[in-house]
């Protein structure tokens, strides 16, 4: 689960570490009372207006914008809330600005020059250990650093049975090339961000840029937050900070009819139960010259109730020109989700896109007898070379 900038930095806050203070605002006149406020309570005199939205790139695509006065701010604000915003991460048509984050400005002059770092938490998955993602290219895309100066990316692996040691937070403040109090303040920013990362279950913390303000503070001038939904059950407080409005409208309703779906761009629609074999259908979609239009995990219990819901959701996608249910009937019994797949058909009426049900295991054989008896438009088999036989027929 993907949590906007400034619930991240608020989830951080409340591990201790320093962050880029800001109050969201849903509309222009609340933009410009965040600003009020926000002066009074930290005296910033400038304002950063930030979309917030679940994508990276926001300044590239205009979304990130300073202000220097409250007129700037309400006029800014009142052109992001409501824009599309196209970023490298969105699709073409962006996605919907449904509010603004009202932040301090952080780039006030001293006696040094900000720096600006990279530094993100994740998991190392080739060997099962945390790692410390950091560069002193903040500001950039990581994948262009990478590409192009790959040894100014340092990583710091962390034993998950010992925790972040001392002497890793402090070789990470020595390798950003940092002294004195910044040192220390850096020292004290990474043992908090990866408190707050173990803490909260998370997948990802990312921070770009890590800000080293002018006098030697270190600071989240922005946040990405990925929390695991495996873990949410533990965390009711951030479980409630989901945004469905930044999800796939389909994807979302899958969820809560129990269906594990992924929309994707094809034209042939999958029905699966198992994960593995719903990755090994989308190969034989693929084979057959026909492209997956979605992910769709119905699990081990596909009665009528739950074949007619997976029959909705992939047909709300007009795109899909065909259907391959493809179901392994090892705890399940083939006979028993192909009178499902019959009830739910004749339950949902004419259903105009070709139907081909591969049932394998047990019950098998009188699952493929239900189905070519049943009178309806819908195609049985039995091996996966017939199943992608008769894709391939369809849509040719």
């Amino acid at each position: 689960m993907n949590l906007h900038e400034y619930q991240g930095k608020e989830l951080l806050s409340s591990f201790g570490v320093r962050i880029q203070r800001g109050i969201v605002a849903q509309t222009a006149d609340e933009a410009v009372a965040a600003a009020k406020q926000l002066t009074e309570e930290t005296g910033t005199g400038w304002h950063v207006i930030k979309a917030q939205v679940h994508a990276g790139g926001r300044g590239k695509g205009g979304g990130v914008k300073l202000a220097k006065n409250l007129d700037e701010v309400k006029t800014l604000a009142d052109q992001i809330i409501g824009m599309d915003l196209v970023t490298p991460q969105t699709s073409a048509e962006g996605k919907r600005v449904h509010q603004v984050l009202i932040a301090e400005d952080v780039y006030y002059p001293g006696e040094n020059e900000p720096d600006e770092y990279y530094m993100s938490v994740l998991l190392n998955r080739s060997n099962g250990r945390n790692m410390i993602m950091y560069s002193t290219e903040g500001g950039m895309d990581i994948e262009t650093v990478a590409e192009e100066t790959p040894h100014l990316i340092f990583t710091e692996e962390i034993d998950p049975a010992l925790g972040l040691l001392p002497f890793q937070a402090r070789r990470v403040a020595f390798n950003l090339g940092l002294s004195g109090v910044a040192f220390k303040e850096m020292t004290k920013f990474v043992s908090a961000l990866y408190r707050a990362y173990v803490e909260s279950d998370a997948s990802l913390f990312e921070i770009n840029p890590v800000l080293k303000t002018s006098d030697n503070k270190i600071m989240a001038v922005d946040s990405k937050v990925t929390l695991d939904d495996n873990a949410l059950f533990r965390h009711k407080d951030l479980a409630e900070l989901r945004d469905k409005r930044e999800e796939n409208p389909i994807e979302v309703e899958a969820g809560e009819q129990g269906l594990n779906y992924v929309d994707l761009d094809g034209n042939v629609g999958c029905m699966v139960n198992g994960a593995g074999l719903a990755m090994a259908t989308m190969d034989l979609i693929k084979q057959a010259g026909g492209e997956p239009a979605n992910f769709l995990d119905v699990g081990g219990t596909a009665d009528a109730a739950r074949v007619e819901a997976a029959f909705k959701i992939i047909l709300k996608d007009p795109n899909v020109k065909a259907i391959l249910i493809n179901i392994f009937g090892g705890i399940v019994r083939c006979d028993r989700v192909a009178q499902g797949v019959i009830d739910a058909y004749k339950n949902m009426g004419n259903i105009n896109v070709p139907i081909i049900v591969r049932l394998q295991g047990t019950n098998a054989d009188i699952a493929k007898e239900l189905i070519d008896n049943s009178g309806l438009d819908v195609l049985s088999a039995t091996e996966f070379q017939e199943a992608a036989d008769k894709v391939q027929a369809v849509l040719s």
